[in-house]
């Protein structure tokens, strides 16, 4: 968990240093656009603490995409992992929060010479194609649940098949009730910013309303809202 008050003085530092932040925030506010200081997720990382959160963090924007680096434990095996990320679609309701990812660029470099693993000999020889890493995730050993699909440089996660978030009530009726009044239409970088951008009532304001009663009436799930 991030420290309150470390988050505050965070803010206040960015804002020293940028004032011209709120005012992008409240033009872009007018057109449903609402976005984040690669600064500031920047900082995020660097406050991740724990024996198995990736270490040395990196962000950078290549817009429309966001490369991301890391140094984590793949299998046993110390690597620093580099990929350039691009959000093509967002699906979500009170079944499933679908996000359709595209990976570009994906490089994984041994960090000890020393390490003797299987992933450490693959990596060396240069036998995985790191151009379809979609093929690689499809093929992983204890593939994680929310894994839905992989293939080229394709990859899909539905956070909805990780059972603590499944089973929460409160989830799928917070869900139930943004979904039928807000979609998101993009996720996206400018060089110094990650945005996202919203689409009002997107299944029309008529079926809005419809979706909205039944959700605040417990009947059946809000029509699905999505990216793309």
């Amino acid at each position: 968990m991030l420290d309150k008050m470390a988050v505050v003085g965070a803010v206040g530092r960015y804002l020293k240093h940028h004032p011209e932040e709120p005012l992008r925030v409240a033009k872009n506010a007018l057109f449903l656009r609402f976005g984040l200081p690669l600064d500031a997720l920047r900082w995020a990382a660097g406050q991740l603490r724990g024996k198995h959160m990736p270490k040395d963090v990196q962000l950078e924007a290549v817009p429309p995409g966001i490369r991301v680096g890391a140094s984590v434990d793949l299998m046993g095996t110390p690597v620093r992992a580099s990929a350039v990320i691009f959000i093509e679609r967002i699906r979500f309701n009170a079944e499933e929060l679908r996000v359709e990812v595209r990976l570009a660029d994906v490089a994984l470099k041994v960090l000890d010479d020393a390490v003797e693993s299987p992933v450490a000999a693959l990596l060396k020889s240069g036998a995985l194609d790191l151009s379809k890493p979609g093929n690689l995730a499809a093929y992983m050993p204890k593939r994680p649940p929310v894994l839905v699909e992989a293939e080229g440089d394709r990859v899909v996660i539905d956070l909805m098949k990780e059972p603590k978030l499944a089973r929460d009530p409160r989830l799928a009726r917070l869900i139930g009730l943004i979904t039928p009044l807000l979609g998101v239409r993009a996720i996206e970088t400018d060089w110094e910013h990650l945005d996202v951008a919203l689409r009002p009532f997107p299944d029309g304001i008529l079926e809005a309303v419809e979706a909205l009663r039944a959700a605040l009436q417990g009947a059946a799930p809000a029509p699905a809202a999505a990216m793309g």
